[in-house]
Order: C-alpha cells, then structure tokens, then sequence
C-alpha cells in the first residue's frame, strides 16, 4: 500500500470475451484518465473475435492481458483480483466506461484530509451502446453504506463499488449470476471505513438480461440474502419474490 494517502494506486480490471463492439471505449476512457497512478490489467475468455486485436493497439497502456478459457465471469475476475498490485480494485468490463476523463482524479480530491478508506462507492449512469445516457441507476446510493445496507437489494453497482486489494478475497464460484453480490457484503463486513465519493463514477452499458437469467440471479441474491441476514430477515423483506417462488413451484 502506498504510504502517501493523497495517490492511492488504482488496479483497474476488464473481463471479456467477444467484446469487440464495444472493448475499445472501455480501454479508452481507462487510459484517458488524467490521474495516471493506475494498473490496467485485462482478462480474456479466449475470444474468438477481434477483442485480442484491439487489447493488441493498447499495449503500451496495458500492464497484463491475459487471454485463456476460464469457467465464467467471477473466474475471469479472480484472475484479475490474483494479478492486481495496485492499492484499490475497480472491476470494469467491456462496454462500460468511467463517468469522465477525470473521474479517478475528482475521487482522489474527495479523499484529502482522510485515511485511506476500506471501500470507496459512487453512483452509477445507465447508457446504451453508443454511449448515450439513458437514465441513472434505479437503486438509489445511500449516503451512508454498511453491509446491512444490501438487505434491500444491491444499492451500490459493483463497478463503482471499489475495495482496498488488501481486503479482497476471491469471489465464490458457487454463484453462478450473483457473485458479486455476495462479495459486496463480505468486503463490508470486512470493512472499518466506507467512503461515499458523492460523484457519478461509472457508466453502465445497459443491454438487459434474459428472463431466465433475471429470474436465476433474483434466486442466487435471495440465497446470498438469507446467507448473511438470516432467512426470516430475508423473506420479511422480500414477501412478494417469496409469493411468487412457491407459487412457480
């Protein structure tokens, strides 16, 4: 960890596989950043596309590729988090972007004066697949963030939900769709300090997800719910999801 609170090193990782269409905004608006104290690592499912191509033009900018097939997203992510030297991770896969050519740097300014916090959150911007802002998150940021706060779903995008590498432990592969999920709360129980930068750090490509997805995720949260805030706390919560699980059964 670097000793100097006012440069923290961010660790800044991609997952792809058969990104071309939309990798070279993601690596751009990375390596456009005017706060230059960052590792870039990208961890490649063997793509069989011209994502290999367009990491290829970035080299220089690139501190590790890794190109192999792997067993899903969190595998990939595991990779990732294994490689990462930097002081914080922030997981950004392709087709999402930082909010601003200066996002890093306007999160560091909303550090000074404090110790480096264990997690540093910030809201999240919905765009489409040229960019395009669409609306801003569903789930409001709460002001003030602690591992209960998941009890009402994931309030914080995982991409702008960025952890101190000294904290972080692998994500559980158990989950197949909700993994990060579970990980969120585990860093926050972990965790003696959450800072809440107040910007909009990420933008978010938008491209839904299946119905069959949706609803296995909404399983695996319910799951990882009743995990960590005990199942009556859970189905109290969440009487409605529990009405329609038993009457799909």
């Amino acid at each position: 960890m670097h000793n100097n609170r006012l440069t923290p090193r961010f660790t800044v990782i991609t997952v792809t596989y058969n990104a071309a269409s939309v990798l070279e905004d993601t690596i751009q608006s990375v390596i456009s950043q005017t706060y230059h104290h960052l590792e870039y690592i990208i961890i490649d499912g063997a793509s069989t596309d011209d994502t290999l191509g367009i990491v290829k033009r970035f080299d220089e900018h690139i501190a590790r590729v890794v190109s192999e097939p792997d067993r899903g997203l969190y595998d990939a992510m595991n990779k990732g988090l294994a490689l990462a030297t930097g002081d914080y991770l922030c997981f950004l896969n392709a087709g999402d972007s930082f909010h601003e050519d200066d996002t890093l740097q306007q999160v560091v300014h909303s550090l000074q004066g404090k110790e480096l916090p264990d997690v540093i959150y910030g809201e999240t911007a919905l765009v489409d697949a040229k960019g395009h802002f669409l609306r801003m998150r569903r789930l409001a940021t709460p002001e003030v963030l602690t591992w209960k706060s998941f009890k009402q779903g994931m309030l914080v995008c995982h991409q702008a939900f960025w952890v101190k590498r000294s904290l972080a432990e692998p994500y559980d592969l158990h989950y197949r769709f909700s993994a990060d999920f579970d990980w969120c709360i585990r860093m926050m129980k972990k965790s003696h300090s959450l800072h809440n930068a107040r910007l909009v750090t990420i933008n978010y490509l938008d491209e839904g997800m299946t119905t069959q997805n949706r609803n296995a995720s909404l399983r695996e949260r319910f799951r990882i719910m009743a995990k960590h805030y005990g199942l009556l706390n859970t189905a109290i919560h969440h009487v409605w999801f529990v009405f329609r699980l038993l009457v799909k059964k």
